[in-house]
């Protein structure tokens, strides 16, 4: 069993950046080395978004088009925390911004799509003037 805790969510304008963490633990011990974080976002009334899966195998293997070229992510698995750097921030980009984890060394489709073990349960982020 594996908890996951985002962190780094709040208010910014139009143009910021922000980032947040997604720190996994466990009691009985595990390695981040193994397992797949796909970040969601989902706004309220509207489906969940894989936006970025990230193995350490491949590195970041998935953007969304949505994100592309804005967003980054990044693992120290050491520290057992995956980020999510956010740059040029739009108010379409407010969400709540979750990160969920599976036991794989690569990305695969269908959990872009949220077929995932382990879940957060979020961190909100409001992009407004």
């Amino acid at each position: 069993q594996i908890q996951l805790v985002e962190s780094g969510g709040g208010l910014v304008q139009p143009g910021g950046s922000l980032r947040l963490s997604c720190t996994a633990s466990s009691a009985s011990g595990f390695d981040l080395d193994d397992y797949v974080i796909v970040w969601f976002r989902q706004v309220p009334g509207k489906e969940r978004e894989g936006i970025i899966c990230t193995s350490s195998t491949d590195g970041s293997s998935y953007y969304a088009d949505s994100v592309k070229g804005r967003f980054i992510a990044s693992r120290d698995n050491a520290e057992n925390t995956v980020y999510l750097q956010m740059n040029s921030l739009k108010p379409d980009d407010t969400a709540v911004y979750s990160c969920a984890a599976s036991r794989s060394w690569y990305c695969q489709v269908s959990m872009i799509k949220g077929d995932m073990d382990y879940w957060g349960k979020g961190t909100l982020v409001t992009v407004s003037a």
